[in-house]
């Protein structure tokens, strides 16, 4: 009876001994073993993205040629709209260039843009990363801000050989500093406890006690450019709820953040460059 006993419960006693051998090692064993089972399964990720990306091509190529044209017509004006963009913009950056030789102000940090497709994104951590398909072959570093079309991703928070991990603002994780769309003051962002299935949302602090919103008139909440993380005036979220703190000086509130971020296909990585040297 004993040694039947004992052959049943020989799986639990060498699952618990490995559990408590991994407990005991160290540290840093911990960390090489778990970047190398990462690397060891990103070939077989990125594989699956390129799969689905061909996929996604073929049933583009079933479309009519009536639907082609649409499209052609519709992304020809948003190119109208995007190079009257760009020469607006090549004119504020000689202006900007001008005043600060001018004043000798000090040249702020530019970045190189790098965009990335999503690999996938777990279920137990939806709102917490995602990985893309880039990493150091491409010049990615950690901490590097991540955004797209409607505002902030997250930062990139682990960096690999082919893939990165990208900490979402959703995740509780991540503190940004922020501001109320025409105000300068700033105001502390930090991603919230999001539900898997339900809309993400986040929590501000140090809100000023002249700043008023409702759910029907929400205010825009962007990136200050404190920090040194992220440049500002991006899109954090809509501010939809503000009251009073515990302490009287300010008030605290809650983001809505956007719901695209749930279905991300592509995201643009900005890399950190040298200052330029001063003149």
């Amino acid at each position: 009876m004993l040694p039947q006993r004992f052959d049943q419960a020989k799986p639990f006693l060498t699952l618990g001994i490995a559990l408590l051998a991994w407990l005991l090692l160290p540290t840093a064993v911990k960390r090489v073993a778990r970047a190398g089972f990462f690397e060891l399964q990103a070939p077989l990720e990125t594989t699956a993205s390129y799969v689905r990306d061909l996929q996604d091509f073929w049933a583009l190529k079933t479309r009519s040629k009536n639907e082609l044209i649409e499209a052609g017509r519709d992304l020809a004006r948003l190119n109208a709209a995007y190079e009257s963009r760009i020469q607006q913009d090549a004119s504020l950056r000689a202006e900007l260039e001008r005043l600060q030789s001018i004043l000798n102000l000090p040249v702020p940090q530019g970045y190189r843009a790098e965009t990335a497709r999503v690999v996938k994104r777990d279920f137990t951590s939806w709102w917490q990363q995602l990985v893309i398909r880039k990493g150091r072959n491409h010049g990615l570093v950690e901490g590097s801000p991540v955004i797209y079309a409607g505002g902030v991703v997250g930062r990139v928070r682990e960096v690999h050989a082919y893939t990165a991990v990208v900490e979402l603002i959703s995740s509780p994780g991540v503190r940004i500093a922020a501001a109320a769309e025409g105000d300068t003051r700033p105001i502390s962002y930090q991603g919230g406890v999001n539900p898997t299935y339900g809309p993400a949302t986040g929590l501000i602090e140090y809100v000023p006690l002249d700043v008023f919103v409702t759910p029907d008139t929400p205010r825009r909440l962007v990136t200050s450019g404190l920090g040194g993380v992220f440049p500002p005036n991006f899109t954090v979220g809509y501010i939809t709820r503000v009251e009073p703190s515990s302490d009287g000086l300010f008030k605290t509130g809650e983001v809505r953040l956007d719901p695209g971020l749930s279905a991300l296909n592509e995201v643009t990585v900005l890399v950190p460059e040298s200052p330029a040297p001063a003149r």
